[in-house]
């Protein structure tokens, strides 16, 4: 995975991180609000062997270093019965009552570090603390050179064990920072195992990632069956009419780079709504005032004609085979005037007809006549077709029909048009759904439709001069 989509997939899934963020930090700060805080006292004593004293010479009584197997051997009872009972019945506890103690060795010295831990701050320091007396006791059961001796073990404290005031366990600060990089690595986690099972296109990060191409509109998606496909007929001002509007707008300041005013309209797959645009738009630029021809040379599956209802036996086909001049066969459809060129009868090789000679005299003859030639073309991915007509036009708008193309038809597509110096010129976002697209409607369309009428009288009277 490249750098650029790993940053597309962070910013496809940025809500289901945070979710699985603020969830892991909840959750942390539950558990630490529910755990029984734990408090931790920690004493010091020395631990030495004495002799009592003897009465028949009058010699007083000795201490002796204890051994290093002697220390050893008391931390290793510390937490048996023999210790503990007894613990309990001094401190006034029930007997079983959990005790948490333990006990360490300083260096070779006769100095242990306790240490004791209780949900009671004052039994932890009152544990920590008797702890050394009772291993004194117990000490000459476990030793048989001091039991056989006399000599007992003595217990004095260095440092002895004071009440925390604050609990060890649960750190807030610890569990927090946990819970955020928990739930942080969980939600990159699943973010990326969403971005590498899903296959579809769903964002414009997700064709960002292959392109720098600009994103000209978002086409909504429209769910009422009572609608026809040419939406600037049938809802002049809805909020498919308005998205074509946009793109129309958009391809126009495209348009000016190159000053060819003619572009191939095509998809990466069948299926993504290419025609429908490429009509939709056509009657856009044809209802702004300027003279538009609609090519459909989709020699392989034309279906423009089908789409506007209209006579589609004759068209381009017939002009390349030098049966018809293109005024016999354009026809003009719908109240804006807008002309449109059928496929014609299907050809038995449309790359090597649409890539002629006599096609390139006709795209440059036709695009002489108009003020724009909008060219609906096949899909890149199965057929070559839209890459031999984007050579003879000014641009290659590129429809992508949004949770239905595949991200690797996508990919394949364009690494197709790179690889024979073809450009996309600009991204069309097909069945956008919910505001994607851009929802806004505004009181402007009176004036934009009286220009427009303003715009075909003349024209129709320049026409009828003629």
């Amino acid at each position: 995975m490249q750098l650029s989509e790993f940053v597309g997939a962070l910013r496809a899934q940025w809500r289901l991180i945070v979710v699985c963020v603020v969830l892991a930090v909840v959750a942390a700060a539950a558990l630490t609000v529910t755990t029984t805080p734990v408090y931790e006292a920690r004493a010091r004593i020395y631990l030495s062997a004495e002799r009592g004293s003897n009465g028949d010479n009058g010699q007083g009584g000795s201490v002796f270093a204890l051994t290093s197997d002697d220390l050893e051997t008391y931390v290793s009872i510390l937490n048996t019965p023999a210790v503990l009972d007894p613990l309990r019945e001094e401190l006034g506890l029930e007997p079983g009552h959990p005790i948490d103690v333990r006990a360490e060795v300083t260096g070779s010295t006769s100095i242990l570090n306790i240490t004791a831990r209780a949900a009671d701050p004052q039994e932890a320091a009152a544990v920590a603390n008797e702890v050394g007396p009772q291993l004194g006791e117990v000490a000459g059961e476990f030793s048989t050179l001091l039991k056989s001796s006399g000599q007992e073990v003595v217990s004095t404290p260095i440092q002895p064990a004071s009440a925390p005031s604050r609990p060890v366990s649960p750190d807030p600060l610890r569990n927090i920072a946990l819970g955020l990089l928990s739930g942080l690595v969980l939600g990159l986690g699943i973010a990326l195992v969403r971005h590498a099972l899903d296959t579809k296109v769903r964002r414009e990060e997700d064709i960002r990632i292959h392109s720098d191409a600009p994103m000209l509109a978002g086409l909504p998606l429209e769910t009422s069956s009572k609608r026809s496909l040419v939406s600037l007929e049938d809802e002049p001002h809805g909020r498919h009419a308005e998205a074509v509007r946009r793109l129309r707008t958009n391809l126009m300041f495209v348009d000016v780079t190159t000053g060819r005013h003619s572009f191939v309209v095509t998809s990466a797959m069948p299926g993504e709504g290419k025609t429908t645009t490429a009509v939709n738009l056509a009657l856009a630029m044809a209802d702004s005032g300027r003279r538009t021809l609609l090519v459909d040379a989709d020699l392989r599956n034309p279906s423009v004609a089908r789409t506007l209802g209209m006579e589609g036996s004759v068209g381009l086909t017939t002009i390349l085979l030098g049966e018809a001049e293109p005024h016999d066969v354009i026809q003009s459809w719908g109240a804006a005037g807008m002309d449109v060129l059928p496929a014609g009868s299907v050809p038995p090789n449309p790359s090597e007809l649409l890539g002629s000679a006599p096609m390139e005299a006709l795209l440059t003859r036709l695009v002489a006549q108009y003020d724009f030639v909008l060219i609906d073309s096949p899909p890149v991915v199965p057929v070559i077709d839209a890459v031999v007509i984007e050579r003879l036009t000014g641009g290659l708008l590129m429809v992508v029909g949004m949770d239905r193309t595949k991200k690797k038809d996508l990919a394949a597509a364009l690494m197709q048009l790179d690889t024979v110096g073809s450009r996309v010129s600009g991204f069309a976002r097909n069945f956008v759904a919910g505001k994607g697209a851009g929802d806004y409607r505004y009181g402007y369309h009176a004036y934009e439709e009286e220009f427009s009428r303003d715009k075909r009288r003349a024209r129709r009277s320049s026409r009828a001069r003629a």
